[in-house]
Protein backbone atom coordinates (compact mmCIF):
# COMPACT_ATOMS: atom_id res chain seq x y z
CA UNK A 1 0.00 0.00 0.00
CA UNK A 2 1.35 3.49 -0.98
CA UNK A 3 1.38 5.72 1.98
CA UNK A 4 -0.33 9.44 1.36
CA UNK A 5 1.81 12.38 0.43
CA UNK A 6 2.75 14.11 3.27
CA UNK A 7 3.41 17.77 1.01
CA UNK A 8 0.96 20.28 1.79
CA UNK A 9 -0.77 20.61 -1.68
CA UNK A 10 -1.60 24.16 -3.16
CA UNK A 11 -5.35 24.77 -3.05
CA UNK A 12 -5.29 26.60 -6.08
CA UNK A 13 -3.52 23.58 -8.16
CA UNK A 14 -7.00 22.28 -9.79
CA UNK A 15 -4.65 18.94 -11.11
CA UNK A 16 -5.00 17.26 -7.90
CA UNK A 17 -7.00 14.40 -7.30
CA UNK A 18 -10.42 15.35 -5.69
CA UNK A 19 -10.98 13.85 -1.96
CA UNK A 20 -13.20 11.07 -1.80
CA UNK A 21 -15.01 9.40 0.68
CA UNK A 22 -12.40 6.45 0.72
CA UNK A 23 -9.10 8.63 1.42
CA UNK A 24 -8.80 7.56 5.60
CA UNK A 25 -9.95 3.56 4.94
CA UNK A 26 -8.19 0.40 3.34
CA UNK A 27 -8.82 -2.59 2.44
CA UNK A 28 -6.64 -5.53 4.92
CA UNK A 29 -6.83 -8.69 2.69
CA UNK A 30 -6.33 -11.70 4.77
CA UNK A 31 -5.13 -14.80 3.15
CA UNK A 32 -3.86 -18.19 5.38
CA UNK A 33 -0.14 -18.20 4.63
CA UNK A 34 1.58 -20.89 2.92
CA UNK A 35 5.34 -22.40 2.89
CA UNK A 36 4.73 -21.78 -0.40
CA UNK A 37 5.92 -18.64 -1.33
CA UNK A 38 4.37 -18.41 -4.97
CA UNK A 39 0.77 -19.33 -3.17
CA UNK A 40 1.76 -16.17 -0.56
CA UNK A 41 2.79 -14.07 -3.30
CA UNK A 42 -0.48 -14.74 -4.99
CA UNK A 43 -2.34 -13.26 -2.33
CA UNK A 44 -0.36 -9.76 -2.62
CA UNK A 45 -1.03 -9.92 -6.57
CA UNK A 46 -4.45 -9.57 -5.56
CA UNK A 47 -4.29 -7.21 -2.99
CA UNK A 48 -2.98 -4.81 -5.72
CA UNK A 49 -5.23 -5.48 -8.12
CA UNK A 50 -7.88 -4.98 -5.90
CA UNK A 51 -6.12 -1.65 -4.91
CA UNK A 52 -6.81 -0.77 -8.62
CA UNK A 53 -9.95 -2.21 -8.90
CA UNK A 54 -11.31 -0.41 -5.73
CA UNK A 55 -9.95 2.64 -5.74
CA UNK A 56 -8.83 2.21 -1.91
CA UNK A 57 -5.33 1.45 -0.33
CA UNK A 58 -5.14 -2.53 0.43
CA UNK A 59 -2.78 -4.45 2.19
CA UNK A 60 -2.25 -8.21 2.35
CA UNK A 61 -1.68 -10.33 5.81
CA UNK A 62 -1.78 -13.52 7.13
CA UNK A 63 -3.01 -15.73 9.33
CA UNK A 64 0.56 -17.72 10.07
CA UNK A 65 3.45 -19.06 7.50
CA UNK A 66 4.15 -16.03 5.98
CA UNK A 67 4.59 -12.45 6.79
CA UNK A 68 2.80 -9.97 7.31
CA UNK A 69 0.57 -11.25 10.44
CA UNK A 70 -2.58 -9.50 10.68
CA UNK A 71 -1.48 -8.21 13.91
CA UNK A 72 1.83 -6.51 12.20
CA UNK A 73 -0.69 -5.22 9.56
CA UNK A 74 -3.18 -3.55 11.71
CA UNK A 75 -0.68 -1.91 13.36
CA UNK A 76 1.01 -0.44 10.58
CA UNK A 77 -2.04 0.56 8.99
CA UNK A 78 -2.97 2.68 12.28
CA UNK A 79 -0.17 4.93 11.13
CA UNK A 80 -1.96 5.93 7.92
CA UNK A 81 -6.04 5.50 8.61
CA UNK A 82 -8.56 5.40 10.92
CA UNK A 83 -10.65 2.87 9.26
CA UNK A 84 -9.94 -0.63 7.96
CA UNK A 85 -12.06 -3.51 5.96
CA UNK A 86 -11.27 -6.90 6.43
CA UNK A 87 -12.03 -9.17 3.75
CA UNK A 88 -11.34 -12.66 3.70
CA UNK A 89 -9.60 -14.95 1.25
CA UNK A 90 -10.91 -18.01 2.81
CA UNK A 91 -13.11 -19.96 0.37
CA UNK A 92 -15.81 -21.17 2.96
CA UNK A 93 -16.68 -20.23 6.64
CA UNK A 94 -14.84 -22.62 9.23
CA UNK A 95 -12.70 -21.93 11.97
CA UNK A 96 -10.43 -18.95 10.36
CA UNK A 97 -12.96 -17.09 9.53
CA UNK A 98 -15.11 -18.21 12.78
CA UNK A 99 -12.43 -17.44 15.28
CA UNK A 100 -9.08 -17.07 14.26
CA UNK A 101 -9.90 -13.59 12.24
CA UNK A 102 -12.49 -12.43 14.53
CA UNK A 103 -10.31 -12.83 17.44
CA UNK A 104 -6.96 -10.61 16.34
CA UNK A 105 -9.46 -8.53 14.90
CA UNK A 106 -11.04 -7.96 18.74
CA UNK A 107 -7.38 -7.83 19.45
CA UNK A 108 -6.85 -5.20 17.34
CA UNK A 109 -9.61 -2.84 18.69
CA UNK A 110 -7.94 -3.17 21.96
CA UNK A 111 -4.56 -2.23 20.97
CA UNK A 112 -5.14 0.48 17.95
CA UNK A 113 -6.95 3.62 17.14
CA UNK A 114 -8.96 2.09 14.18
CA UNK A 115 -12.42 1.73 13.17
CA UNK A 116 -12.37 -2.08 11.63
CA UNK A 117 -15.16 -3.51 10.19
CA UNK A 118 -15.21 -7.38 9.12
CA UNK A 119 -16.55 -8.92 6.25
CA UNK A 120 -17.45 -12.75 5.55
CA UNK A 121 -15.59 -15.35 3.11
CA UNK A 122 -15.54 -15.66 -0.52
CA UNK A 123 -18.43 -18.36 -0.19
CA UNK A 124 -20.57 -19.09 -3.39
CA UNK A 125 -20.56 -16.98 -5.78
CA UNK A 126 -21.59 -16.45 -9.80
CA UNK A 127 -18.23 -15.57 -10.69
CA UNK A 128 -17.08 -18.42 -8.82
CA UNK A 129 -19.10 -20.67 -10.83
CA UNK A 130 -17.87 -18.87 -14.02
CA UNK A 131 -14.52 -19.41 -13.20
CA UNK A 132 -14.44 -22.85 -11.88
CA UNK A 133 -15.98 -23.85 -15.57
CA UNK A 134 -13.50 -22.33 -17.33
CA UNK A 135 -10.76 -24.16 -15.40
CA UNK A 136 -12.77 -27.35 -16.21
CA UNK A 137 -13.23 -26.34 -19.96
CA UNK A 138 -9.11 -25.61 -19.80
CA UNK A 139 -8.79 -29.45 -18.71
CA UNK A 140 -11.35 -30.86 -21.37
CA UNK A 141 -9.09 -28.82 -24.29
CA UNK A 142 -6.30 -30.43 -22.76
CA UNK A 143 -7.63 -34.12 -22.67
CA UNK A 144 -9.34 -33.21 -26.11
CA UNK A 145 -12.74 -34.38 -24.88
CA UNK A 146 -16.06 -32.51 -25.44
CA UNK A 147 -18.65 -32.67 -21.89
CA UNK A 148 -21.41 -32.22 -25.22
CA UNK A 149 -20.30 -35.22 -26.60
CA UNK A 150 -18.46 -37.51 -24.22
CA UNK A 151 -19.43 -38.63 -20.88
CA UNK A 152 -17.14 -36.19 -18.51
CA UNK A 153 -17.21 -36.32 -14.74
CA UNK A 154 -15.52 -33.10 -12.84
CA UNK A 155 -14.89 -33.67 -8.72
CA UNK A 156 -14.66 -30.60 -7.08
CA UNK A 157 -12.01 -30.93 -4.44
CA UNK A 158 -12.21 -28.79 -1.87
CA UNK A 159 -9.14 -28.61 1.57
CA UNK A 160 -12.10 -30.75 4.03
CA UNK A 161 -12.67 -28.77 7.29
CA UNK A 162 -13.98 -29.91 10.51
CA UNK A 163 -16.86 -27.46 10.21
CA UNK A 164 -20.10 -29.22 8.82
CA UNK A 165 -21.56 -26.14 7.40
CA UNK A 166 -18.11 -25.25 5.14
CA UNK A 167 -18.27 -28.98 3.90
CA UNK A 168 -21.94 -28.27 3.09
CA UNK A 169 -21.21 -25.54 0.79
CA UNK A 170 -18.30 -28.00 -1.24
CA UNK A 171 -21.28 -29.84 -1.73
CA UNK A 172 -23.46 -26.94 -2.70
CA UNK A 173 -21.21 -25.37 -5.16
CA UNK A 174 -20.50 -28.89 -6.55
CA UNK A 175 -24.23 -28.80 -7.07
CA UNK A 176 -24.59 -25.71 -9.08
CA UNK A 177 -21.66 -26.32 -11.09
CA UNK A 178 -23.85 -29.25 -12.46
CA UNK A 179 -26.79 -27.32 -12.37
CA UNK A 180 -27.36 -25.91 -16.37
CA UNK A 181 -24.48 -27.51 -17.50
CA UNK A 182 -23.69 -30.78 -19.38
CA UNK A 183 -21.23 -32.89 -17.13
CA UNK A 184 -22.42 -36.40 -16.74
CA UNK A 185 -22.00 -35.89 -12.93
CA UNK A 186 -20.26 -33.63 -10.73
CA UNK A 187 -19.10 -34.62 -7.51
CA UNK A 188 -17.60 -33.40 -4.02
CA UNK A 189 -14.22 -34.32 -2.61
CA UNK A 190 -11.90 -33.28 0.12
CA UNK A 191 -8.13 -33.51 0.79
CA UNK A 192 -8.53 -34.54 3.99
CA UNK A 193 -10.32 -34.17 7.44
CA UNK A 194 -13.81 -35.40 6.53
CA UNK A 195 -15.27 -37.70 3.53
CA UNK A 196 -15.17 -38.24 0.78
CA UNK A 197 -11.45 -38.12 0.04
CA UNK A 198 -10.51 -37.37 -3.65
CA UNK A 199 -8.68 -41.10 -3.61
CA UNK A 200 -11.85 -42.66 -2.57
CA UNK A 201 -13.94 -40.48 -5.23
CA UNK A 202 -11.63 -41.28 -8.20
CA UNK A 203 -12.12 -44.70 -7.16
CA UNK A 204 -15.28 -44.71 -6.78
CA UNK A 205 -16.22 -42.91 -10.24
CA UNK A 206 -13.70 -45.68 -11.90
CA UNK A 207 -16.63 -47.83 -11.79
CA UNK A 208 -19.09 -45.89 -13.79
CA UNK A 209 -16.36 -45.44 -17.06
CA UNK A 210 -16.45 -41.92 -17.93
CA UNK A 211 -14.33 -40.68 -20.69
CA UNK A 212 -12.65 -38.64 -19.15
CA UNK A 213 -12.61 -36.99 -14.99
CA UNK A 214 -11.51 -33.57 -14.58
CA UNK A 215 -10.53 -32.59 -11.18
CA UNK A 216 -11.08 -28.88 -9.61
CA UNK A 217 -8.85 -28.09 -6.43
CA UNK A 218 -11.17 -25.47 -4.88
CA UNK A 219 -8.21 -23.92 -3.44
CA UNK A 220 -7.07 -19.69 -3.98
CA UNK A 221 -3.58 -20.31 -4.16
CA UNK A 222 -1.03 -22.74 -5.92
CA UNK A 223 0.18 -24.31 -2.79
CA UNK A 224 0.69 -28.01 -1.15
CA UNK A 225 -2.76 -28.64 -0.98
CA UNK A 226 -3.28 -28.25 -4.89
CA UNK A 227 0.16 -29.97 -5.53
CA UNK A 228 -1.07 -33.03 -3.61
CA UNK A 229 -4.53 -32.81 -5.65
CA UNK A 230 -2.39 -33.15 -9.00
CA UNK A 231 -0.35 -35.95 -7.42
CA UNK A 232 -3.83 -38.39 -6.47
CA UNK A 233 -5.19 -37.26 -9.71
CA UNK A 234 -1.99 -38.34 -11.48
CA UNK A 235 -1.69 -41.85 -10.22
CA UNK A 236 -5.63 -42.47 -10.39
CA UNK A 237 -4.62 -41.63 -14.27
CA UNK A 238 -2.10 -43.80 -13.97
CA UNK A 239 -3.61 -46.92 -12.68
CA UNK A 240 -7.46 -46.71 -14.44
CA UNK A 241 -5.89 -46.07 -18.72
CA UNK A 242 -9.37 -46.51 -19.35
CA UNK A 243 -9.91 -43.14 -17.98
CA UNK A 244 -8.58 -39.76 -18.73
CA UNK A 245 -7.96 -37.63 -15.95
CA UNK A 246 -6.07 -34.67 -14.92
CA UNK A 247 -6.58 -31.92 -12.72
CA UNK A 248 -7.27 -28.43 -13.31
CA UNK A 249 -5.22 -25.17 -11.98
CA UNK A 250 -6.31 -23.29 -8.57
CA UNK A 251 -8.21 -20.01 -8.10
CA UNK A 252 -5.41 -18.26 -8.81
CA UNK A 253 -4.88 -14.55 -9.17
CA UNK A 254 -8.13 -14.62 -11.55
CA UNK A 255 -9.76 -11.23 -11.92
CA UNK A 256 -12.94 -12.49 -11.76
CA UNK A 257 -12.76 -12.92 -7.60
CA UNK A 258 -12.34 -9.30 -7.60
CA UNK A 259 -15.61 -9.33 -8.53
CA UNK A 260 -16.32 -11.35 -5.12
CA UNK A 261 -13.94 -9.65 -3.45
CA UNK A 262 -15.70 -6.10 -4.05
CA UNK A 263 -19.19 -7.30 -3.20
CA UNK A 264 -17.15 -8.64 0.43
CA UNK A 265 -16.01 -5.24 0.95
CA UNK A 266 -19.12 -3.26 0.46
CA UNK A 267 -21.01 -5.83 2.79
CA UNK A 268 -18.64 -5.39 5.28
CA UNK A 269 -17.97 -1.61 5.32
CA UNK A 270 -21.97 -1.17 4.86
CA UNK A 271 -23.09 -3.45 8.14
CA UNK A 272 -24.66 -5.55 5.75
CA UNK A 273 -22.67 -9.02 6.19
CA UNK A 274 -24.94 -12.29 6.23
CA UNK A 275 -23.51 -15.95 7.71
CA UNK A 276 -24.80 -18.97 7.68
CA UNK A 277 -25.82 -18.82 11.39
CA UNK A 278 -28.64 -21.62 10.79
CA UNK A 279 -26.46 -24.48 10.13
CA UNK A 280 -23.65 -22.76 12.23
CA UNK A 281 -22.40 -25.63 14.91
CA UNK A 282 -20.99 -22.54 16.77
CA UNK A 283 -24.77 -21.69 17.44
CA UNK A 284 -26.88 -24.69 16.89
CA UNK A 285 -27.29 -28.24 18.04
CA UNK A 286 -25.99 -30.45 15.02
CA UNK A 287 -25.67 -34.12 15.42
CA UNK A 288 -22.26 -34.97 16.81
CA UNK A 289 -21.23 -31.29 17.18
CA UNK A 290 -23.31 -30.29 20.02
CA UNK A 291 -20.07 -29.88 22.51
CA UNK A 292 -19.00 -27.02 19.99
CA UNK A 293 -22.58 -24.91 20.14
CA UNK A 294 -21.35 -21.61 22.27
CA UNK A 295 -18.41 -21.18 20.71
CA UNK A 296 -15.89 -21.27 24.04
CA UNK A 297 -13.96 -24.55 22.98
CA UNK A 298 -13.28 -22.74 19.33
CA UNK A 299 -12.21 -20.18 20.98
CA UNK A 300 -9.88 -21.24 23.23
CA UNK A 301 -8.59 -23.39 20.49
CA UNK A 302 -7.96 -20.59 18.28
CA UNK A 303 -6.00 -18.68 21.77
CA UNK A 304 -4.01 -21.54 22.23
CA UNK A 305 -3.48 -21.80 17.95
CA UNK A 306 -1.96 -18.60 18.00
CA UNK A 307 0.23 -18.69 20.74
CA UNK A 308 1.65 -21.96 19.87
CA UNK A 309 2.98 -19.99 16.79
CA UNK A 310 3.92 -17.17 18.57
CA UNK A 311 6.24 -19.59 20.84
CA UNK A 312 8.07 -21.09 17.72
CA UNK A 313 8.66 -18.12 16.02
CA UNK A 314 10.30 -16.92 19.24
CA UNK A 315 12.75 -19.76 19.14
CA UNK A 316 13.25 -19.63 15.84
CA UNK A 317 11.66 -22.49 14.95
CA UNK A 318 9.55 -23.06 11.48
CA UNK A 319 6.02 -21.74 12.87
CA UNK A 320 3.85 -24.19 11.98
CA UNK A 321 5.39 -27.13 14.10
CA UNK A 322 2.46 -27.83 16.30
CA UNK A 323 4.32 -28.88 19.80
CA UNK A 324 0.58 -27.53 21.42
CA UNK A 325 1.68 -27.56 25.36
CA UNK A 326 -0.59 -29.64 27.68
CA UNK A 327 -2.75 -27.22 28.60
CA UNK A 328 -3.77 -23.59 28.10
CA UNK A 329 -5.00 -21.13 30.23
CA UNK A 330 -7.45 -18.46 29.21
CA UNK A 331 -7.57 -15.39 31.75
CA UNK A 332 -10.71 -12.60 30.46
CA UNK A 333 -8.85 -8.89 30.75
CA UNK A 334 -12.80 -7.50 29.39
CA UNK A 335 -13.62 -4.83 31.86
CA UNK A 336 -15.57 -5.95 33.85
CA UNK A 337 -12.81 -8.74 34.98
CA UNK A 338 -10.33 -6.43 34.05
CA UNK A 339 -11.77 -4.50 36.52
CA UNK A 340 -12.20 -6.79 39.33
CA UNK A 341 -8.09 -7.65 39.14
CA UNK A 342 -7.68 -9.84 36.53
CA UNK A 343 -4.04 -8.06 35.35
CA UNK A 344 -3.01 -9.06 38.54
CA UNK A 345 -4.09 -12.80 38.27
CA UNK A 346 -3.21 -13.03 34.78
CA UNK A 347 0.70 -12.17 36.40
CA UNK A 348 0.55 -13.86 39.00
CA UNK A 349 -0.61 -17.46 37.10
CA UNK A 350 2.35 -16.80 35.25
CA UNK A 351 4.82 -16.51 38.07
CA UNK A 352 2.98 -19.58 39.54
CA UNK A 353 4.05 -21.56 36.64
CA UNK A 354 7.54 -20.05 36.25
CA UNK A 355 8.01 -21.69 39.69
CA UNK A 356 6.89 -24.71 39.01
CA UNK A 357 9.13 -27.55 37.68
CA UNK A 358 8.19 -28.78 34.90
CA UNK A 359 4.84 -27.14 33.76
CA UNK A 360 4.43 -27.69 30.44
CA UNK A 361 1.23 -24.59 30.12
CA UNK A 362 0.83 -21.60 28.25
CA UNK A 363 -1.24 -18.52 29.70
CA UNK A 364 -2.74 -15.64 27.88
CA UNK A 365 -4.77 -13.15 27.74
CA UNK A 366 -8.91 -13.81 26.23
CA UNK A 367 -11.61 -11.02 25.14
CA UNK A 368 -14.73 -11.64 27.34
CA UNK A 369 -15.91 -14.96 27.90
CA UNK A 370 -19.54 -14.53 28.48
CA UNK A 371 -19.34 -14.47 32.26
CA UNK A 372 -19.70 -10.62 33.09
CA UNK A 373 -20.27 -10.00 37.07
CA UNK A 374 -18.93 -13.64 37.60
CA UNK A 375 -14.99 -12.79 37.29
CA UNK A 376 -12.19 -12.62 36.88
CA UNK A 377 -12.76 -15.48 34.70
CA UNK A 378 -9.78 -18.24 34.34
CA UNK A 379 -10.60 -21.06 31.44
CA UNK A 380 -8.55 -23.93 31.67
CA UNK A 381 -8.58 -25.23 28.15
CA UNK A 382 -8.01 -28.92 27.08
CA UNK A 383 -9.96 -29.51 30.50
CA UNK A 384 -13.19 -27.40 29.95
CA UNK A 385 -12.67 -25.54 33.32
CA UNK A 386 -13.72 -21.90 34.12
CA UNK A 387 -13.07 -20.78 37.20
CA UNK A 388 -15.04 -17.40 38.69
CA UNK A 389 -14.14 -15.42 41.12
CA UNK A 390 -10.24 -15.80 41.34
CA UNK A 391 -8.35 -14.10 43.34
CA UNK A 392 -4.56 -13.76 43.16
CA UNK A 393 -4.96 -15.80 46.44
CA UNK A 394 -6.09 -18.22 44.57
CA UNK A 395 -3.54 -18.72 41.35
CA UNK A 396 -1.07 -20.66 43.72
CA UNK A 397 -3.77 -23.88 43.68
CA UNK A 398 -5.07 -23.48 40.42
CA UNK A 399 -1.45 -24.06 39.48
CA UNK A 400 -0.25 -26.43 41.91
CA UNK A 401 -3.65 -28.64 41.99
CA UNK A 402 -4.82 -28.90 38.53
CA UNK A 403 -1.96 -27.17 36.52
CA UNK A 404 0.70 -29.65 37.95
CA UNK A 405 -1.36 -32.57 39.54
CA UNK A 406 -4.98 -32.53 37.61
CA UNK A 407 -6.89 -31.83 40.39
CA UNK A 408 -9.56 -29.05 39.99
CA UNK A 409 -10.26 -26.90 42.46
CA UNK A 410 -14.01 -27.80 42.94
CA UNK A 411 -14.80 -24.67 45.16
CA UNK A 412 -13.65 -22.28 42.31
CA UNK A 413 -15.20 -24.01 39.54
CA UNK A 414 -18.23 -21.89 37.62
CA UNK A 415 -18.69 -24.14 34.76
CA UNK A 416 -17.62 -27.04 33.21
CA UNK A 417 -17.85 -27.28 29.07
Amino acid sequence: MSTPDDTTSDPDDTTSAPATAFDDEAVLLVGHGSRREKSNEQVRELAAALESRLGVPVDAAFLELAEPSIDEAFSHLETVVSRVTVVHCSLFAASHVKNDVPLAIEQARASYDLEIDNGSHLGIHPAILDLLDDRAAAVEAELGVDRERDDVVAVLCGRGSSDPDANGDVHKLARLLYEGRSFDRVEAAFVGITEPTLEAALHDLSKHRPDAVVVLPYMLGDGVLTQRVRDWTAEFDAEYPYVDALAGDPLGTDSRLLDVFADRWQEARTGSVEMSCDTCKYKVDLEGYEEDVGGARAMLRALAHQAEHADREDVGDEPHVHDAPEKHVAVCTNQTCAGSGAATVLERLRQEVRDAEDCDVHISRSSCLGQCGEGPMVAVYPDGIWYGGVTSADTERIVSSHIERDRIVSDLVQQTL
